[in-house]
């Protein structure tokens, strides 16, 4: 437990020095985006949404904008595939290259996210957290982050329960070795651009608790 809780203060220490440098870094691109996105379509630079962060706290987080604005509520909803009509021409580039969530990096500065961790879902997809077991909640036992163990074995095309039960896992296993693993997998695979699709939608089943009045 000693163990741990040193390492989970290292981890947040590193999540602030790389965050904090690679806001610095990424500054010129993230500007060059934010023109590019402006001239490219109307709406909002940035994209805030709802999700669920660490011990189930729902914070915003941020991304540049690749879609026309209020899609969520048009087409196919939560879901984005392959020559989806609602992402913009700038918004194709930077899904291809991740630079869309280069935003979060300010999350993690701020403490809502950590640069490993479980993605954090939307409040209210796969579904809400009442629905989520007992096991399943261990996911929000740590900050969530912009990449993680469920995001190099498959990412959008693993289906949200063995989702859940990679992220639980990667809590379970939480080292130093496993976050190095996971950073440079995720760097190959954003190279690639691999699994960054979703190629029908990832819910099989969506949870039902059992409460005793039923």
């Amino acid at each position: 437990m000693m163990k741990h809780k040193k390492y989970m203060a290292f981890k947040r220490g590193m999540d602030i020095v790389i965050s904090g440098i690679g806001l610095i870094i990424a500054s010129p691109i993230m500007l060059l985006t934010a023109v590019l996105i402006k001239i490219d379509s109307p709406g909002k630079v940035l994209f805030m949404q709802e999700r669920i962060g660490k011990d189930g706290k729902v914070f915003k987080i941020a991304k540049f904008r690749s879609m026309c604005t209020g899609a969520e509520h048009t087409g196919s909803g939560v879901y984005s595939g392959k020559n989806d009509a609602r992402v913009t021409r700038v918004g194709k580039i930077i899904r291809a290259t991740s630079i869309d969530e280069l935003p979060q990096l300010y999350n993690i500065l701020k403490g809502d996210m950590s640069l490993i961790g479980p993605r954090p879902p939307l409040t209210y997809h796969p579904w809400t957290i009442d629905k989520y077991t007992e096991e399943q909640l261990h996911m929000f036992d740590v900050r969530p982050g912009i990449t993680g163990w469920a995001q190099i074995h498959g990412r959008k095309s693993v289906e949200w329960n063995k989702r859940i039960e990679l992220n639980v896992w990667y809590v379970r296993h939480i080292s130093f070795w496993l976050d190095l693993k996971i950073f440079f997998m995720t760097f190959l695979k954003v190279l690639r651009n691999d699994d960054n699709e979703n190629t029908g939608e990832t819910v099989i089943k969506e949870n039902v608790k059992y409460n005793g009045d039923e």
